[in-house]
């Protein structure tokens, strides 16, 4: 399990400035669409033959449908956009509330994850540095970049909410085949939202680059890692998987800065401090159960 879990921090390290990088020639919402049609292609690939391919309730297909219009149309379509108008590293920073929702979510549906005091106290400080950075975003960047960054934490939400549904309610399925499922029924408002606004995808700019960014995030940056996050959902708690949020951003900053050529204004930086601490004071060490471990 360490494993899987510190190549899921590595590789989502990395795809916030693909995405960023990959926006230079490509609109969000297809760019988005198009990344996860192609990481649907690779997940039925490898796994035809070896697992269950079709879920085997009506209602899986429910809740895969639900949980996927959240995970990937509602979250990475505003993500998506959110990049267009903020930092890779900012939206990483932003995106570290999914903890914070999830533990809150987690509270209410999932008995054995009750919420704690300190764990309160570090989302509001947490969402103190959400609020500090979106004034900042305000103030330095307009409206545009403001809505972009309360998008991305909206989207969070979402993704949050889909995780605790996920795991309260769960599914006799591979895990690669619940990631697909779920890309299948989020992919298709993408793709359709994509083609009204955006246009024909053929007529797009399809560099070499843009080639490249769309096929690292479809199969490492998705298909890879949406097995590893499914295959460790049953084995660890949410706030210890959600605690990947907390790792993310540093590095996410760092490949900005040194890659990207992005800068991060100081008092952003500040509000993502408080972020990340609020985010440590969740998942300190010994204040979650520990897991129980489930075959298959």
């Amino acid at each position: 399990m360490p494993v899987a879990w510190l190549t899921l921090c590595v590789i989502w390290s990395s795809t916030w400035l693909v995405i960023k990088i990959g926006l230079r020639d490509l609109p969000p919402i297809s760019y988005a669409g198009i990344r996860f049609l192609v990481a649907i292609i690779v997940l039925f690939a490898v796994s035809a033959g070896r697992v269950d391919l079709l879920p085997q309730r009506r209602f899986d297909y429910l809740l895969l449908a639900f949980t996927g219009v959240l995970m990937f149309a509602v979250n990475y379509g505003l993500l998506f956009w959110g990049e267009l108008h903020v930092s890779s590293g900012l939206a990483a920073v932003l995106q570290a509330t999914i903890p914070i929702f999830g533990m809150l979510f987690a509270h209410v549906m999932l008995p054995d994850e009750p919420l704690q005091l300190h764990k309160l106290l570090g989302a509001l400080l947490a969402l103190g540095g959400v609020a500090l950075i979106c004034e900042r975003l305000l103030g330095f960047n307009g409206f545009v970049a403001f809505w972009g960054g309360l998008g991305i934490v909206f989207g969070g939400g979402s993704a949050a909410f889909s995780n605790v549904l996920l795991k309260s309610r769960a599914i006799k399925l591979a895990p690669s085949m619940i990631a697909a499922w779920q890309m299948i029924f989020g992919t298709v408002p993408l793709l359709v939202t994509g083609f009204l606004i955006e246009g024909n995808p053929v007529r797009f700019h399809w560099s070499a680059l843009a080639v490249f960014c769309l096929l690292y995030l479809a199969v490492i940056g998705s298909a890879l890692t949406f097995l590893l996050l499914y295959w460790l959902l049953p084995r660890m708690t949410v706030a210890r998987l959600q605690a990947i949020s907390l790792i993310t951003p540093p590095g996410a900053v760092m490949l900005g800065w040194a890659v990207g050529g992005e800068t991060f204004p100081l008092w952003s930086l500040l509000g993502g401090c408080l972020v990340l601490a609020g985010v440590w004071m969740i998942f300190r060490k010994g204040d979650e159960p520990e897991p129980v471990i489930q075959e298959g």
